[in-house]
């Protein structure tokens, strides 16, 4: 199940996000528990798309517990554009959640936004992102050598993405 994130979901975030090993691949450090409140917060203010720089950010549930959290945000200075993020709890790897999450995103992006390309940007390292692009139906765009300077070094980035045609095409 996705849903809005809400007060309660302090603890469960904590317990991935403080985790070096789930941020290695991440553009944040490990949360401490001020950051981890200060997230909350703003995630908690993410509901819908409307306007460009809007963002909609859900929680993935399953039987009551969270096991990650989803997201979609416009980019640029138009509601057409968007890109997709993710982060799972390890407990909940290999179950298929990211799967039917990022499935369940894309399909929000195109037929209820209406967007007409969505992107997904990710550390070239991180494999098994990249798999779940391409399980999800997003095709490989390119490779930015040592764009971004991360936890001290410069990473690659992987570019993925998909046409609002490419998603209504069995």
């Amino acid at each position: 199940m996705l849903r809005t994130y809400r007060e309660d979901d302090l603890e469960p975030l904590m317990e991935y996000y403080g985790d070096p090993d789930v941020t290695r691949f991440l553009l944040e450090e490990p949360w401490t528990p001020d950051a981890a409140e200060m997230q909350l917060a703003r995630r908690m203010q993410r509901t819908g798309i409307d306007e460009p720089g809007s963002a909609l950010a859900l929680v993935a549930e399953f039987e009551g517990r969270v096991v990650g959290d989803v997201a979609l945000w416009t980019t640029g200075d138009t509601t057409s554009r968007g890109e997709v993020g993710w982060a799972f709890h390890p407990g909940a790897t290999g179950r298929g959640f990211a799967t039917e999450a990022m499935r369940t995103v894309l399909q929000i992006a195109f037929d209820h936004y209406r967007m007409h390309r969505v992107v997904a940007q990710l550390d070239a390292r991180n494999d098994r992102s990249a798999k779940l692009c391409e399980r999800i139906g997003l095709k490989p765009e390119g490779r930015l050598r040592e764009d971004w300077w991360s936890k001290g070094e410069w990473t690659d980035t992987l570019v993925y993405g998909m046409l609002e045609r490419e998603w209504k095409t069995p």
